[in-house]
């Protein structure tokens, strides 16, 4: 009887409890090929007891191409991240968001910040926004490959996930500093009252035909003077378009804000990525210029995204289960208590369907999905 109960090491690795961080991913457990025939989404995912470890080619498995003008193809990365489960405030001003990768999509795509990189006349004061000048070769998925064969996006990539206004999103990304990036709904309060909407950003255009001063209000020399604004150099064009207004929005300098979601009922710093009223993404798109949190070591930099895991790691093969509230593998009499004690509160723990009330309609989602996840 001890045996049976005990199962096999796979067993225990898979009904162990979970962060909600390790959840969201979406494995290719069944040799799932996107692009050129490349192995498509997360190919194993492996935790421990603080990190969580990705591996993927980068290649999604929706289509994606073309990509006009660009002479790059994307390639199988071999990729392996380092997720932290615990992310830590960072003191002070915080990481800039450097160029290449700051974070990964859950389906094991990296993603970009706002910039491609150049700057007009190579001055390094206006920085270009890849928005503008790289729109013309983004794919339908709003992503391209960078050279070396990095497919990637910079903003919200319109085929990971739909954006229902009606229901707070689900985390469609990581940030490099371990906290999750989701589409661009929430509750409308912080404590997950008030229903759900449109998360607002805080930047905004400047109102300027002139590139003389930056968002600061420093006065530029004459030769350090960006383009007119014009139909070839728009406003936003250049990152340096943007201003950040406090309070204009709900999100902070970093895109993001401290929040009750459904994957976090006690509260989580959360990215959030930005759209119009009208659905076009907005400026920062993902994640600001700097990282709310510690950056984790081995994403980024010469040589980063191959990280060798030394913390003997579990693989997780398991799918997200919306029911099970408590993260322990099970849908039983504890998630429904959890549900209950969350009754009619607003969103956050018990809040299955994501519409902003614990309700009957929970109960009745909870009362499917009752038993072992996978």
């Amino acid at each position: 009887m001890a045996l049976a109960l005990a199962g096999t090491a796979a067993e225990v690795a898979n009904a162990q409890a979970v962060a909600p961080a390790v959840v969201p991913w979406t494995l290719n457990l069944s040799s799932q090929t996107g692009y050129n025939g490349i192995p498509a989404n997360v190919t194993r995912l492996r935790h421990s007891a603080n990190y969580i470890y990705p591996t993927s080619s980068g290649i999604p498995s929706f289509s994606i191409g073309p990509w006009p003008g660009n002479p790059n193809t994307p390639s199988n990365q071999n990729w392996t991240f380092r997720i932290t489960k615990n992310p830590t405030p960072a003191t002070g001003t915080g990481t800039a968001t450097g160029l290449g990768t700051i974070g990964v999509m859950v389906n094991g795509v990296p993603f970009f910040n706002a910039l491609d990189a150049m700057s007009y006349q190579n001055e390094n004061i206006w920085h270009q926004n890849a928005m503008h000048f790289e729109a013309n070769s983004f794919d339908a998925c709003k992503g391209h490959p960078a050279p070396g064969g990095v497919y990637h996006n910079h903003q919200l990539p319109v085929c990971i996930a739909n954006s229902d206004a009606t229901r707070h999103s689900p985390i469609i990304a990581f940030g490099f500093d371990g906290y999750p990036v989701y589409g661009p709904y929430g509750y409308a309060n912080a404590d997950g009252t008030g229903g759900v909407r449109r998360m607002a950003t805080s930047y905004r255009k400047r109102n300027i035909t002139v590139r003389t001063t930056l968002p600061d209000g420093t006065q530029l020399a004459s030769n350090l003077y960006g383009p007119n604004v014009s139909t070839q150099y728009p406003l936003g064009a250049y990152i340096e378009d943007y201003e950040y207004a406090a309070g204009l929005g709900d999100l902070d300098t970093r895109n993001g804000r401290f929040c009750v979601t459904p994957d976090y009922p006690n509260g989580t710093y959360a990215y959030f990525a930005s759209i119009s009223s009208t659905g076009v993404t907005e400026y920062p798109y993902m994640i600001g210029p700097r990282y709310y949190g510690v950056l984790v070591t081995g994403n980024t930099g010469p040589g980063g995204g191959h990280v060798n895991p030394t913390d003997s790691p579990v693989d997780f093969t398991g799918s997200r289960c919306a029911a099970d509230i408590n993260y322990d593998r099970q849908v039983d009499a504890s998630d429904l208590a959890v549900m209950l004690s969350n009754w009619g509160a607003g969103g956050g723990g018990g809040d299955i369907d994501r519409d902003g009330d614990v309700d009957g309609a929970d109960v009745s989602e909870l009362l499917v999905g009752w038993g072992a996840c996978n």
